[in-house]
């Protein structure tokens, strides 16, 4: 099975490199973003990982990760998109007859909650702090397609993953031992805040102390080590967060991401399968405290 699945890597490599009337609804939208900002890619390659094996008499699946690596030229820049996807191909007497990506969990669900904060206490046991971008930056690039094992894994890991960028870029902790208020990780325990995307949101548009952001209107405003947070749906609950790692030819930004394990992406996710024409964002600059 090694072989049938490199043979679709290769197939799909090739698509991306032409304009191919069998690409996927993603690739277009892809291709259609990368037009849009003068961009297109140069070259593409692929890997995979076979997770599972089912059989069933003449029928088998073949869940594998599949590692996609995009050559992006955008006037006279390069850069390297990197984004691994879980997907399920189906064979019939060894004839794939599907291959598709596999989308459960693609972003949070966000439980019903309200965050608590007490800034009075907070202000009493406030830590200054200068963000360390470069740091969270490094975290993040280190960390894109791995798991920190200081860390719980979680199946939604987006937030989990940007908390880490942050807090290894200076941002101190508080609100421990209550899940609702603050942002913390403290050995086993955490705040909702600190792995719930629909919380990180809330939390950066409100802390008065520790870990602050200021929200603006324009993503190309945010510096390395900023968070943009999704809405997919467009209902007021964020789903997905991301962390802004580089930037494009036009200033815009490029991110890194958890749980489909995303580098260098464009900050729209017009290519992602969780998008709808309803999205929306939230782009937040993490401000200095001293």
């Amino acid at each position: 099975m090694d072989r049938q699945i490199k043979e679709i890597l290769e197939s799909k490599v090739q698509q991306c490199v032409r304009n191919d009337v069998e690409l996927s609804e993603k690739m277009k939208r892809k291709k259609a973003s990368l037009l849009s900002r003068d961009a297109e890619i140069i070259k593409a390659k692929a890997t995979g990982k076979i997770i599972e094996q089912v059989e069933r008499e003449d029928y088998s699946d073949i869940y594998y990760q599949a590692h996609f690596q995009y050559l992006i030229k955008q006037h006279k820049r390069f850069y390297i998109e990197e984004e691994v996807e879980k997907r399920k191909a189906s064979f019939y007497k060894n004839s794939l007859i599907s291959d598709d990506e596999v989308t459960d969990n693609l972003h949070s669900q966000s439980p019903d909650l309200e965050l608590v904060t007490d800034e009075s206490r907070d202000m009493e046991t406030r830590t200054p702090y200068r963000y360390d971008r470069r740091k969270a930056v490094q975290y993040a690039e280190r960390w894109w397609n791995d798991y920190n094992p200081a860390y719980k894994k979680f199946t939604d890991d987006c937030t989990n993953y940007i908390s880490q960028c942050l807090h290894a870029g200076g941002a101190p902790m508080r609100g421990f031992p209550n899940r609702n208020s603050g942002w913390w990780y403290n050995n086993n325990n955490w705040s909702y805040s600190w792995s719930v995307a629909h919380a990180l949101n809330l939390y950066l548009g409100t802390s008065k102390t520790g870990l602050r952001a200021k929200e603006v209107e324009d993503p190309r405003e945010l510096q390395l080590g900023d968070v943009i947070c999704y809405d997919f749906e467009g209902d007021g609950r964020f789903n997905h967060n991301t962390i802004v790692t580089g930037k494009d030819a036009y200033g815009y930004p490029l991110v890194n991401a958890h749980t489909y394990n995303s580098r260098m992406r464009y900050w729209a996710y017009e290519d992602s399968s969780a998008y709808t024409p309803n999205i929306q964002y939230k782009f937040y600059t993490i401000i200095d405290d001293y």
